[in-house]
């Protein structure tokens, strides 16, 4: 596991005049994953800069906020997207069948409660305004920050704002403090906010994956493996050489190279063995920490789920290498 401290046509199926009606018919399908800003998202773009990623066979919808790739996956404009756990929990239980196939990173740090100069501990941010994106994470983010300050939620001033918001509401002094994460979180650091909380307090809980639609990967899934593949080809990239990678992932980071490998300090960046053993087997390592547990307090906080929810066909790991990613 790597820390910074933070599947080519499908197989043709007898009766191919009834294409319309067999997914498995006629050549592959040609992925669309929708992926907004994130350090652990950037090395599929990092492949596709180093021409590791065939846009054939798989292309990367950008978007700006997780909300955005959300809606891409309800209005059919993608066929997967880079989320959180609980996001994609939350999209299955609104009827869109997802699969995990990879798990990118899991945060140790990298989501961060920043407040303004002046704020010196979080019993401070009593009568504040505290911006932050709705959903399991942000809740449970403020939900472990105001329990640690010893402040119940009406103490405070929530303003739900999406990830593509933060930096423009902070810096227009709309709040007092901020659950954010990189790189808008470095930027902000720079500029002089504090950070009073972190990820690192709720260890194996944030959890970002590579889900995509299920019936997908029923009908033959090739250009997820290759897809997979060439995100592990990044990460192994970024081990090798870290300051190329640095400067090809900065424009879109929008981050100096030198502030790039800083912005994977908060990030679990596990390999293809480290994957494996999250997401195969009898007893998944992801589904005996995380998922249950981000599930259960997403429905107590914020009631994001039905009880009904089911974690049936969640994991995929079938797509993952069996050989050496190159």
């Amino acid at each position: 596991m790597t820390s910074f401290s933070r599947r080519e046509a499908l197989r043709l199926i007898s009766g191919c005049a009834l294409a319309p009606l067999l997914a498995g018919c006629g050549p592959a399908r040609k992925l669309r994953i929708a992926s907004h800003v994130w350090p652990g998202y950037e090395l599929m773009f990092l492949a596709r800069s180093l021409g590791w990623l065939d846009e054939r066979r798989a292309s990367l919808l950008e978007t700006a906020s997780a909300t955005a790739s959300m809606q891409a996956l309800a209005d059919g404009r993608a066929d997967g997207a880079a989320l959180t756990l609980d996001e994609v929990l939350r999209v299955r239980a609104d009827g869109v069948p997802l699969s995990v196939v990879l798990v990118f990173d899991i945060s140790a740090g990298a989501d961060v409660l920043l407040a303004r100069p002046g704020i010196e501990s979080l019993a401070g941010l009593k009568g504040r305004r505290i911006g932050f994106e709705q959903g399991a994470v942000g809740t449970l983010m403020l939900d472990h920050a105001l329990r640690e300050a010893g402040l119940a939620a009406g103490e405070v001033v929530q303003v739900p704002l999406p990830f593509d918001r933060h930096e423009a509401a902070w810096r227009e002094g709309a709040l007092d403090a901020l659950i954010t994460f990189e790189p808008v979180a470095g930027r902000l650091v720079g500029a002089g906010a504090r950070a009073l909380f972190d990820s690192s307090s709720l260890p194996d809980t944030i959890v970002d994956v590579l889900a995509i639609r299920t019936n997908l990967l029923d009908a033959g899934g090739e250009a997820a493996r290759h897809l997979v593949s060439a995100h592990l080809r990044g990460l192994a990239h970024l081990a090798e050489h870290p300051q190329d990678a640095a400067y090809r992932m900065a424009p879109r980071l929008q981050l100096p190279p030198d502030r790039v490998l800083k912005a994977f300090r908060g990030l679990v960046l596990p390999d293809r063995d480290n994957n494996r053993r999250l997401l195969a087997g009898p007893a998944p390592a992801l589904l005996a920490g995380p998922a249950p547990a981000l599930l259960a307090s997403a429905r107590r906080i914020a009631g994001l789920f039905s009880p009904g929810d089911s974690l049936a066909g969640l994991l995929r790991p079938e797509f993952l290498p069996e050989g050496e990613v190159r």
